[in-house]
């Protein structure tokens, strides 16, 4: 049986939906970098989305009759790793290198943590690298490159900034290979909500500077905090894990090289910050090589082997 063409696209919807919202959250992040401190940062953003993930699930929960699937005890290490990884330190972390280096070196730092999803998978999760999959990581690669090349600035290269945000790559991978077999279990929305809330746990030792900023009436602030823990936290991360379980993990995660592109194109258009002319060819060769990482490849059969006659007696 086939399955029907609104059920096959609606993987591919919700993971435009979450690359388009993770890519506004850069353009957030940067306006926010220098005025709240990226713990604080975290904490806000963290604690709304669960909050707003909280609504979600009484909605969802009315309209299923209560059928919801919750992690079982043996699930929590995982939601916990998940959790403390992708929600927490590398929230913090890629918050604290966009301070010190710019968008276009932290989006080709960061995109170290696809790379790294695409080879683990093969080893934990014993899905396949076939020969499209590793052409599109590398035309992926090479077009987030030519974007960080065409608007990084050498002079102000900060080696901290930079292990920052190789650190947040290394906890994005962690995070996509701990939730893609949860997702055979849990539902996304519930997944989301718990690896959220254990991220807010995380975050708690920055209470007191959020609260600080929170009496100092910073609408703006507050304004940019709650917009990133609605849409590309409690939303965006919700639509990942439903396109992800529908989806290898490492394929999913090439899906991302698209996000530098769709940065550029939103600073273009909110911030008037005009793209340098290597950002379009890198756009281009990111696309290209997404593309390639959905060919589908036909499993290598072996020809049966014919069977001998039985003799007659």
């Amino acid at each position: 049986m086939t399955t029907p063409a609104p059920t096959r696209a609606l993987p591919l919807l919700a993971t435009g939906v979450t690359l388009v919202l993770w890519a506004s959250a850069f353009v957030a992040i940067r306006h926010l970098g220098h005025t709240i401190g990226p713990g604080a940062l975290s904490l806000g953003r963290l604690a709304v989305a669960t909050l707003a993930l909280g609504v979600m699930l009484a909605v969802h929960r009315r309209r299923r009759g209560g059928a919801l699937r919750w992690p079982q005890r043996a699930d929590w290490p995982l939601v916990v790793l998940c959790g403390v990884a992708w929600f927490g330190v590398y929230n913090v972390a890629l918050n604290a290198a966009e301070r010190r280096i710019d968008a276009g070196t932290t989006a080709l730092v960061i995109q170290v943590g696809p790379l790294l999803v695409a080879l683990l998978a093969v080893v934990f999760l014993h899905e396949r690298l076939h020969r499209w999959m590793i052409a599109g990581i590398v035309l992926g690669f090479a077009g987030v490159a030519l974007i960080a090349q065409g608007s990084a600035d050498a002079r102000h290269l900060d080696t901290i900034g930079v292990a920052l945000a190789v650190v947040a790559a290394l906890m994005y991978a962690i995070g996509v290979l701990s939730q893609k077999p949860l997702l055979a279990r849990v539902g996304p929305l519930e997944l989301t909500f718990c690896a959220t809330a254990v991220g807010t746990v995380f975050c708690l030792p920055w209470l007191g500077e959020l609260i600080g900023l929170i009496r100092a009436g910073e609408a703006g602030g507050m304004a940019w905090v709650v917009y990133l823990g609605v849409f590309p936290t409690a939303v965006a991360f919700t639509t990942w894990a439903y396109a992800l379980s529908h989806t290898d993990a490492g394929k999913q995660a090439m899906t991302t090289f698209l996000v530098p592109a769709i940065t550029t194109a939103l600073a273009w258009l909110l911030l008037d910050e005009i793209p340098p002319p290597l950002a379009f060819l890198g756009g281009a060769l990111a696309i290209l090589g997404v593309l390639l990482t959905r060919v589908r490849v036909r499993p290598q059969t072996r020809p049966p082997v014919p069977r001998p006659h039985a003799d007659a007696r």
